[in-house]
């Protein structure tokens, strides 16, 4: 009982945050996190907002570019009011594809998961592909 305490406090039923290129396409943004997320994500970025990698971002390759390897999209990250933002060092390209990777708001596994032996060993990142 004292285990499957904590595991019922944690296992409250999350939307997903959603991410979408803002209205200009000039930076990338994580909303609808949830509030316990949020402040891990505002107390980490606080503590070293350069070195922060909460998301990834990579161009993905077109399907006639010979190039088969995804770049990394080098840029910053923002911790603003409730959302994170990714703001590229150089604009997004039109007509180009990015997959963007983060973790906020990852949960290792809820009382159900762990209860049915479904828990995953190692956290996936939540993946998006956005077209510009």
């Amino acid at each position: 009982m004292i285990i499957a305490t904590p595991l019922i406090s944690c296992s409250g039923k999350n939307k997903k945050p959603v991410i979408k290129f803002s209205a200009d396409s000039a930076s990338i943004v994580i909303k609808n996190i949830d509030e316990a997320s949020l402040l891990q994500v505002k107390n980490q970025y606080q503590g070293n907002a350069d070195s922060v990698e909460l998301i990834s971002v990579l161009l993905k390759p077109g399907e006639l570019d010979s190039l088969q390897d995804d770049i990394v999209v080098p840029g910053k990250v923002i911790v603003t009011g409730d959302s994170v933002v990714f703001v590229p060092e150089q604009p997004f390209q039109k007509n180009k594809s990015y997959r963007v990777e983060n973790y906020i708001g990852i949960k290792f596994a809820g009382l159900s998961n762990l209860l049915n032996g479904t828990a995953r060993h190692n956290l996936q990142p939540q993946k998006q592909i956005l077209k510009r």
